[in-house]
């Protein structure tokens, strides 16, 4: 009967035949640990201790024979290097970083809170170095490729959570969200994403050993396969309680087609195609007046590149060029940012906020492309693709709003965007939606 389970088997499909006794977590830790680092560069994680995680998987169900077993119980998941792990490097994708810092002696709060809920924590993943970063590229460890295309890279920041569940070695992956960091890996990987409303990884105490990349924007969540899972997988990391169903009878509001001027055909149509989905389950589509969007990024980078300098200034002395040197050139300007220019700055970004907040009063979600494309190839100069697909989920991180990523075959994935604190509401909908369309 082991056999019979799918390389790609979801969360709910996993925890049945957990429940029903036709595997078991130490065959499930077997599984996942033999499709490991199956990309091209072998990198798709930057700590695996097979020997632990089995020893992990083995003692599990000693844990938990009294009651009923927890969420997560049994299934493997990754964990973003950026989160400590007790007898671990905290890199954060950086080998300054893999230097300096010794071996956690303790859980994160993430990492605590996953092995209470019973998950097999498999590793720690490949991630754009500091966070600070949309393609997944990494000089000190190797780009991230994906496991089913290596042509391509996996994007990022969270790249080896991405590429994790792409190649079947987790059934879900905790990432972090400052700029796009969940929703962009998701949607180039064709994978589903949930990035949480901003207030409630600090409501639920879970930024405890994480290194942040900027306070104001962070938020972290998952990213998974299949939309049914989302409730399942809020519940064990947040607590959320999400309503088993919700009404399809939603208005959606859509960004006006200037906003989408600079979108590939290819993600055009994944766009379309959602709508038209969504359409016939009785949404209602409207226009959205989204022309202020295109403020974000002037209010966006600016904050984020003062915030992340502040927290790498104490390690480094001030001096960045530890980092490759578009990190370093974003930090050396953040800390030249004055008092009184971030002022103005924070004053613009509460107004921005403000508009997003009447914008999903007058609206149950809205949805907009995850990117203006659906690939990055390995190849290629990205110089100018953070920029171009910033455009697109920075209004939201300005918001501190959640997403769920709409998966779409080739790339195309959609944000579902919900307002500060409808997280149960945003995930129950998207839960109808089952995988990609």
């Amino acid at each position: 009967m082991l056999g019979m389970l799918q390389p790609h088997d979801s969360a709910k499909a996993l925890r049945a035949a957990l429940n029903r006794g036709k595997t078991t977590p130490l065959s499930l830790a077997e599984r996942a640990l033999s499709r490991a680092n199956s990309n091209l560069g072998r990198n798709v994680y930057l700590a695996l201790d097979p020997s632990r995680a089995l020893a992990n998987a083995d003692v599990l169900p000693s844990r938990f024979i009294a009651g009923s077993k927890p969420p997560l119980f049994g299934l493997p998941v990754s964990l973003k290097d950026c989160f400590d792990l007790a007898g671990f490097s905290t890199t954060c994708g950086s080998r300054f970083y893999a230097t300096r810092n010794g071996r956690a002696r303790e859980d994160s709060a993430v990492a605590a809170r996953l092995r209470e809920q019973g998950a097999l924590i498999i590793g720690k993943t490949h991630m754009h170095p500091l966070a600070y970063g949309i393609t997944g590229q990494n000089p000190d460890y190797g780009d991230c490729l994906q496991p089913c295309n290596p042509s391509l890279l996996t994007g990022g920041s969270s790249s080896g959570a991405a590429a994790s569940v792409q190649e079947g070695s987790a059934v879900a992956a905790i990432g972090t969200d400052t700029g796009g960091s969940i929703r962009v890996p998701a949607a180039l990987c064709g994978l589903a994403g949930y990035r949480a409303s901003i207030e409630l990884a600090h409501d639920r105490q879970l930024w405890r050993g994480c290194v942040h990349l900027a306070p104001s924007f962070d938020t972290l969540g998952w990213l998974f396969r299949d939309l049914r899972d989302a409730p399942l997988l809020a519940e064990a990391l947040f607590g959320l309680a999400v309503p088993a169903a919700s009404t399809t009878r939603v208005r959606l509001g859509c960004p006006a087609a200037a906003f989408l001027q600079d979108c590939e055909p290819s993600v055009l149509h994944g766009f379309g195609r959602w709508q038209q989905r969504l359409r016939e389950r009785g949404a209602e589509i409207v226009p959205i007046d989204s022309a202020f969007w295109d403020e974000a990024m002037s209010i966006y980078a600016p904050i984020q590149a003062h915030e992340a300098a502040l927290i790498h200034a104490a390690a480094t002395h001030g001096e960045f060029s530890h980092f490759e040197k578009s990190i370093a050139e974003r930090l050396t300007w953040g800390a030249s940012i004055s008092a009184e220019e971030l002022s103005q700055l924070r004053e613009r970004h509460a107004a921005f906020r403000d508009r997003m907040d009447a914008l999903l009063r007058d609206h149950d979600f809205l949805i907009a492309p995850c990117a203006p494309v659906n690939q990055l190839l390995a190849s290629a100069d990205h110089t100018d693709t953070r920029r171009a697909i910033l455009r697109h989920t920075t209004p939201q991180s300005l918001a501190g709003a959640p997403v769920v990523t709409l998966p779409a075959e080739g790339g195309a994935g959609v944000q579902l965007i919900a307002a500060r604190g409808a997280d149960a509401k945003l995930l129950a909908y998207a839960a109808e939606f089952g995988t990609a369309s």
